[in-house]
């Protein structure tokens, strides 16, 4: 009688435990972001994907990760890596040329191969597009939101394709305000180098790393 009264005490312990602290952590868990930004990745999938992915998970970070079509499709199971660590995919085009250089028919293909390469490794059917370099122009919006994709472009550049250093990746990062969106790349090793410090810059602004919204092009909470 004596052991099974100390064994009821012992579990109305533990739980009175358990609901103190889903009590004490559960407001500063919701009370944490007070905004969300766009990590992006463009350039992979790549032989530097698994590090940056374990990175990013290892630091609670999700982001956007801008694939090249012909990495997707040489990849595919680096593609299906990203969506089980819970990123989201966007299309970077195939193989990255300058667009506005391109007519119609090629844009079109350059988007078009990207969706089949990435919706065939696994990765869905992107909503959101980059164009390379950032370069755009209407024949560019009008193919990309033929294919039903939103054009991402970023509010910060972190310099990182110009050989940044990891300091000033991090610095990059902590210019980043509500709803903006950075660029970083999935081959840099001073990006992923930065990763543990943008989280901790991120945390002690209240930021946390949001979906791009495919209706606003900025960053939200995610859905």
């Amino acid at each position: 009688m004596r052991a099974r009264a100390r064994a009821l005490l012992t579990t109305l312990a533990v739980l009175a435990t358990a609901a103190t602290t889903a009590l004490t952590t559960a407001p500063s868990q919701a009370a944490a972001c007070n905004g969300y930004v766009g990590l992006t990745f463009d350039d992979g999938p790549s032989g530097n994907t698994t590090g940056l992915l374990n990175a990013l998970r290892q630091n609670g970070l999700r982001a956007t990760m801008f694939n090249q079509g012909q990495y997707a499709a040489a990849n595919p199971s680096l593609v299906r890596a990203q969506v089980s660590a819970g990123m989201w995919i966007g299309n970077h085009s195939y193989t990255h040329p300058h667009l506005t250089r391109l007519n119609q028919a090629q844009i079109d293909s350059e988007i078009s191969r990207t969706q089949q390469a990435i919706a065939n490794a696994g990765g869905g059917t992107p909503k959101l597009f980059r164009p390379p370099y950032g370069e755009t122009n209407t024949t560019v919006k009008s193919v990309a939101a033929r294919h039903g994709l939103t054009e991402i472009i970023w509010h910060v550049d972190s310099q990182d394709w110009n050989g940044a250093s990891t300091d000033a990746i991090v610095q990059a990062a902590g210019r980043l305000t509500n709803g903006q969106i950075i660029l970083m790349h999935d081959w840099s090793a001073n990006t992923r180098a930065a990763i543990p410090r943008i989280a901790q810059g991120l945390a002690a602004r209240g930021l946390c790393a949001g979906m791009i919204s495919p209706q606003t092009g900025r960053a939200v909470a995610p859905g």
